[in-house]
């Protein structure tokens, strides 16, 4: 039974690890093609993923300021329903094709019959 607890949390260090680092892909690729505030890049992320990867509003709003500040995501004011206005954010043109060249290099590469097969062994 320890044997199982410890692979168990191995996995689940891993799984943090991992989506720690696709939360940037999946961010980007949320306001790939509109616009949205924070609320909704978290609830876009969470139904592309089927749930797997669920993200605090802080995670957001720090890597849209870092992304900001290096001008792959820009954002405009629209009025909010009954509060202040609320940023929207969008790729801009240099995000744009900075997401289209990643995925060309690291999401693509799952599309490859080589890894498809190895794949398909590893979950049979």
């Amino acid at each position: 039974m320890v044997k199982q607890d410890y692979e168990i949390e191995l996995l689940n260090t891993w799984e943090e690890t991992y989506k720690k680092g696709q939360l940037s892909f999946w961010m980007l690729l949320s306001i790939h093609s509109q616009s949205r505030y924070v609320e909704e890049i978290q609830e876009s992320i969470k139904e592309l993923t089927n749930g797997y990867i669920d993200c605090e509003h802080q995670s957001i709003y720090r890597s849209l300021r870092k992304f900001h500040k290096l001008e792959i995501v820009d954002f405009e004011l629209k009025p909010g329903h009954k509060g202040p206005d609320r940023k929207y954010y969008f790729l801009t043109k240099l995000g744009k094709k900075l997401l289209q060249e990643f995925t060309e290099r690291n999401i693509n590469i799952f599309y490859d019959t080589k890894i498809k097969n190895l794949l398909k062994e590893i979950t049979l």
